[in-house]
């Protein structure tokens, strides 16, 4: 098997448009099941590297010695790079990447750089940097218009005030916006953004001329027409339209029926407004989407060669879910619900970013599976669902429900009693909230288990039925 593409799902939602007045940024890590995810906490430094190193490409960039602590879920292969999602210990969030793909003309007048950015060390030489998303923005695009951009990608900054979302435009430009409060917007491994004004500095950051650049290099007349970054910058090939646009087609029908919206054709609305609004547990209903139950569901019909791409599928490494409620206190305001493997089959388990640890079983995974690490544990379960969707999927979606639902209660008794306490006894506070978070990971991983034994029962019964040949 060649390299698997690294692509994912992204959906951002505004503080007015959740449940509870929290903001969400969240994403599908979709790469190589093989790759087993490991947690990392990094402390607060004043001693840090001074210079980072790709582990996989020949990228390198200083870095200030003084760096804020923060979390990570890298690739096992990766140690200390490609941390994809976390919080850094000033409360700032982000998620990286969603691959995206610039058009063939705009990379002519721009290339991407071989040995330039690239998704891989994004998250690492900017996250422990910034006490701010809109920092996150600038450093970000500082990067890429110094050592350009070495691919395609979409990157998203959160914290208490705001939620932005960067997607570079070839080799050396970008665009960023601020997520409107009253709306979400959804990405499916395609640049979405259309609309920029660049005298807008509260909604909108960028690169120096880059609506100049597109005119001078034939991207962009504006003898048409307003400015466009997507038909500017990006791409739109026959690929999109059965891999891409359904899943934003499908997931703005999720939330927003009224929308009438064609699957084949890229005319979705780049912020829309959910008929409900949309809390953590619809956008856990949204990244175990497969088309359920219609004709374009893969798992159902058992059809590896279904040509709309699905949000959930088999290969994710990771789906996280980063929630701030800024009204908390951010050892328990900044939040990240993460599933590891496929979410359809897996469960959203609750991070809270002031935890200093974790049990070992999450940061011991490598690419061969083993009876130890969380990862295989969680991979074990799906792979087995997988054998007989139809048959074996009930009993692990029925599990997990009743675990999240569970895990949700158990939150909301935990954080009262935080509350009670974090001002007056802050380390008896802190001490509560790593219990409740190791007892609630190992107990996961207790499910898991119990969960891998009912399935190989279950199949072994199977496949005696199939192969009985009985003789009386």
């Amino acid at each position: 098997m060649g390299k698997l593409p690294s692509e994912c799902t992204t959906i951002i939602v505004g503080d007015r448009m959740t449940t509870d007045g929290s903001r969400i940024l969240a994403r599908s890590s979709d790469f190589d099941a093989m790759m087993a995810i490991n947690f990392e906490i990094h402390e607060d430094t004043k001693f840090g590297p001074t210079e980072f190193v790709a582990k996989d490409t020949r990228f390198r960039c200083p870095l200030p010695a003084e760096a804020l602590g923060y979390t990570a879920m890298p690739d096992y292969q990766f140690p200390g790079e490609w941390g994809s999602a976390g919080y850094n210990s000033a409360g700032v969030g982000m998620s990286s990447t969603e691959t995206i793909f610039s058009s063939e003309k705009a990379l002519s007048a721009d290339p991407y750089v071989e040995d330039g950015l690239a998704e891989n060390c994004t998250y690492n030489i900017v996250l422990p940097y910034i006490r701010t998303a809109r920092e996150g923005v600038e450093r970000l695009g500082m990067l890429i218009e110094k050592y350009g951009s070495a691919e395609g990608f979409g990157i998203g900054f959160i914290d208490c005030r705001e939620v932005w979302y960067l997607e570079n435009a070839c080799g050396h430009y970008w665009l960023a916006c601020r997520i409107p409060c009253d709306s979400y917007f959804v990405t499916g491994n395609q640049s979405r953004y259309r609309d920029y004004d660049p005298h807008d500095n509260e909604n909108f950051m960028a690169s120096a001329g880059l609506v100049a650049f597109a005119e001078r290099n034939g991207l962009y007349d504006p003898a048409y027409g307003k400015f466009d970054f997507h038909e500017a910058y990006s791409r739109d090939e026959k690929l999109d339209v059965t891999y891409n646009y359904p899943r934003v087609w499908a997931l703005q029908q999720m939330f927003s029926p009224a929308i009438s919206n064609d699957v084949t054709s890229n005319t979705f609305p780049v912020f829309a407004q959910a008929e409900k609004t949309i809390g953590i547990s619809e956008l856990r209903k949204a990244f175990r989407f497969h088309y359920n139950d219609t004709d374009h569901d893969p798992y159902l019909h058992c059809n590896g060669r279904e040509p709309y791409r699905p949000v959930s599928i088999f290969r994710t490494t990771q789906t996280h879910l980063l929630q701030v409620r800024p009204e908390l206190p951010r050892a328990i305001g900044c939040m990240t619900y993460v599933a590891m493997g496929m979410a359809d089959l897996g469960v959203f388990l609750p991070l809270y970013q002031g935890v200093k640890s974790y049990p070992e079983a999450y940061s011991m995974g490598n690419g061969h599976a083993d009876s130890k690490s969380a990862y295989w544990k969680f991979r074990k379960v799906m792979t087995l669902g997988m054998t007989d969707y139809n048959a074996y999927a009930p009993l692990i979606k029925e599990t997990y429900s009743r675990l999240e639902v569970e895990n949700d209660q158990r939150q909301k008794e935990m954080e009262a009693e935080y509350l009670k306490i974090f001002n007056t006894e802050p380390m008896k506070a802190q001490d509560m909230l790593q219990q409740f978070s190791d007892d609630l990971l190992n107990k996961a991983l207790k499910v898991a288990d119990g969960l891998t034994e009912e399935l190989f029962t279950r199949l072994t019964q199977d496949i005696q039925k199939e192969y009985l040949f009985h003789g009386a």
